[in-house]
């Protein structure tokens, strides 16, 4: 898969990991991944998508900080959850929304099996051991668009490995390494005066 990765990621990845500022900024990833993949959805669809959307979000965060603490780049980990997402897009029909096209689901998931694996993540249960207790909220699915999907939000022939676009336009396999320093107030749903209290 191929992402992007500014300061705000590698912000978002210590702030997560600091007590009281990593609830804010989880809350926040979640509202701006929320908002991100309305925006790819059938305008029709949504709104009754919200609820699950933040409950997977949700959910995924703890898989992030499970592969940081496996020894993942900060990219890896992000794209082991962004899959999640994908697998969670496809069992609901939801292909406008995937960041990959339909025929690289196995790919995706051979390419972190051992991790996969060990939470129990298929593609079938896309969050695993990272599920909810009582579940993600329902929403509908559109099991319809599986027969003949129409994905303009897929960038398909980056299985193979972790894609970055670089700061001057280049791909970076794996992202970039994490910065010397880092202010967890550029992380989303962070600001200076949650840092300092």
């Amino acid at each position: 898969m191929k992402l992007n990765q500014t300061i705000r990621h590698f912000a978002a990845k210590q702030a997560l990991s600091t007590p009281v500022v990593g609830e804010l900024a989880s809350q926040g990833l979640v509202r701006l991944h929320t908002g991100v993949f309305m925006d790819k959805a059938d305008p029709e669809h949504a709104e009754e998508r919200k609820a699950h959307l933040d409950g997977l979000f949700d959910a995924t965060m703890d898989t992030y900080l499970a592969a940081l603490q496996e020894g993942f780049t900060e990219a890896e980990a992000r794209e082991v959850t962004h899959i999640q997402a994908n697998f969670d897009f496809y069992n609901h029909g939801w292909v406008e929304m995937m960041e990959f096209p339909v025929d690289e689901l196995e790919e995706h998931h051979a390419r972190f099996g051992e991790f996969f694996d060990r939470f129990g993540i298929t593609v079938e249960d896309p969050l695993g051991a990272f599920a909810p207790a009582g579940g993600l909220p329902d929403a509908p699915a559109t099991p319809e668009k599986l027969e003949n999907p129409d994905q303009p939000n897929a960038v398909g022939g980056y299985a193979d490995e972790t894609y970055v676009d670089g700061p001057d336009g280049e791909v970076l396999v794996g992202g970039a390494d994490d910065p010397d320093e880092v202010d967890v107030s550029d992380a989303p749903g962070v600001t200076p005066d949650d840092v300092e209290n």
